[in-house]
């Protein structure tokens, strides 16, 4: 950070009117967005670059942000661009000093027109969003009144479709697995996956090769019939950002796939394919954001440590019957996970790929693999 942004002062402000003074880091502007944090004490790139937070300001509970720079390898888009609306830090290392890094962290927020702000009491902020809830906030440079209004005039999160902004126009083939990355030796391709995708992570996709998949991904826009037509052995719903319950083009298609080809959702994914059973969602008081969070599979008892990136949270009393729940939240007993056995579907709330655990939850994958190997026998019977 230079000795002028040293000098400078910037603010983040609440819509219920709290205010945060820091200075501006990346680029300068005013953002807005719904204000949440996450307690991933590593991974800042990742956060970056993850489409789950299209539309959100996020706050790093970790103090010193930025030390190990930039590369191009930890993007978790399809695509450079940060998704980000907003990045709070407290501290915001100068000096990027890892030999995989390209780029500081303030460079590269700065290029991409991301607006943030450092040496703000992230402590205090995160206490603050904890006790009363994530809420829509403004930074920048302009004075804390002018702020408030952006804040409250910016759109709520409940309803908004933000899958649309993040979702790709057009179909496209995906090859590359982990690499040097992987856990073990990738398989080779055994079955044909269509990926929905309604903003998905890099590493699921480089996860699915890995399994044995060829991979097609499809927009969020894609029909029944679209998925259908292109011959798969098993669909799968990723991760993305926003309401799920405002994603109706998206509950509709995953309704008319249901019994036809065994489905497997990840995050947002998970919420869809809930809806599309008959189950509902609602908005959480601040959210599952970090990479230690606690689940427990109800089956075998096994506590996994998961990554995860949501706010809204599917409703176990609405699961119709059939469905069962399959993993729990430990902090506070939301639903993590669900099966419909009889239509081989399924899928978790947390993120499997994210090597949390480091690996605790990547059975996850095989999981799907088995359901296609069942289905293409049943086809064969």
């Amino acid at each position: 950070m230079s000795n002028t942004a040293k000098q400078e002062r910037a603010w983040l402000v609440l819509a219920d009117g709290t205010v945060f003074e820091g200075r501006p880091f990346g680029a300068r502007g005013v953002t807005t967005g719904e204000a949440v944090f996450t307690t991933a004490m590593t991974g800042y790139q990742e956060v970056l670059t993850d489409p789950s937070y299209y539309g959100q300001i996020v706050t790093m509970t970790a103090p010193q942000i930025g030390n190990t720079g930039v590369n191009a390898e930890d993007t978790e888009a399809v695509g450079d661009a940060p998704r980000v609306a907003g990045f709070v830090v407290r501290d915001a290392s100068p000096i990027a000093s890892s030999y995989r890094s390209t780029e500081t962290l303030d460079a590269y927020l700065a290029r991409y027109g991301v607006v943030g702000i450092s040496d703000v009491d992230t402590r205090k902020l995160t206490r603050h969003l904890r006790d009363k809830g994530s809420q829509n906030a403004a930074i920048g440079t302009e004075s804390p009144d002018a702020l408030l209004r952006r804040a409250r005039e910016a759109p709520d999160m409940n309803g908004l479709d933000l899958v649309r902004f993040v979702s790709p126009k057009e179909p496209y083939p995906w090859t590359e697995g982990r690499g040097e990355w992987a856990a073990a030796a990738p398989r080779p391709p055994e079955h044909h996956v269509v990926v929905l995708d309604y903003g998905i992570k890099r590493n699921i996709l480089r996860c699915l090769v890995d399994s044995g998949a060829r991979v097609t991904v499809v927009p969020a826009s894609a029909t029944a019939s679209d998925v259908l037509a292109l011959r798969p052995d098993g669909v799968f719903l990723s991760n993305g950002p926003g309401d799920p319950a405002a994603v109706r083009y998206a509950v509709d298609c995953i309704a008319g796939l249901l019994g036809k080809k065994p489905i497997f959702g990840i995050c947002l994914g998970h919420q869809l394919l809930a809806l599309a059973l008959g189950a509902s969602t609602f908005k959480l008081k601040f959210g599952h954001r970090g990479a230690n969070q606690p689940v427990k599979d109800l089956a075998t008892g096994r506590i996994e440590i998961t990554t995860q990136n949501h706010g809204f949270c599917v409703d176990l009393s609405t699961l119709p019957a059939g469905a069962r729940s399959t993993h729990v939240h430990l902090n506070d007993g939301t639903s993590e996970g669900l099966a419909m056995d009889s239509l081989a579907a399924f899928s978790v709330q947390y993120h499997p790929e994210a090597a949390a655990g480091p690996h605790d939850a990547l059975y996850m994958f095989d999981r799907f693999t088995q359901a296609m190997r069942a289905g293409a026998r049943k086809t064969a019977g």
